[in-house]
């Protein structure tokens, strides 16, 4: 079973263990029982540039947003069920023109986030003057 203490620090330790984060913040959290809750947190980045990690948890199922952003999105990773014409429906990921492509994600946080975090990395390698 997966809790709100557990999923909340096991994520929240990890993007601080990270290099690029230099803080997080619990932006929200909700617990409506042991077996559903929500919560939002938001990594400030190296620069000016930030990692906005929300889960919703409902008895084994996750919904989950990653979102790296500025003033505006850069990339997002999420599993809301729409683009069906993915070969990794419901994970998807939107790069930072908008486009819509398959994601390597699978909905579990805790490896997800590393996922995230090496591709945010590769982002920030490739394109410092947005940033």
């Amino acid at each position: 079973m997966t809790s709100l203490p557990f999923l909340l620090g096991a994520l929240t330790a990890i993007l601080q263990a990270h290099p690029l984060c230099e803080k997080v913040i619990e932006m929200e959290t909700k617990e409506f029982s042991l077996e559903q809750f929500f919560f939002k947190v938001r990594a400030e980045l190296i620069g000016k540039s930030k990692l906005q990690v929300r889960i919703y948890y409902n008895q084994g199922h996750i919904d989950y947003a990653y979102q790296f952003f500025t003033e505006v999105p850069l990339l997002r990773w999420d599993n809301k069920e729409e683009f069906r014409n993915l070969a990794t429906y419901p994970h998807h990921h939107h790069d930072e023109q908008g486009n819509v492509k398959p994601s390597p994600l699978v909905g579990d946080p805790i490896r997800d986030i590393g996922v995230v975090l090496q591709e945010v990395s590769a982002f920030l390698s490739r394109d410092h003057s947005r940033l």
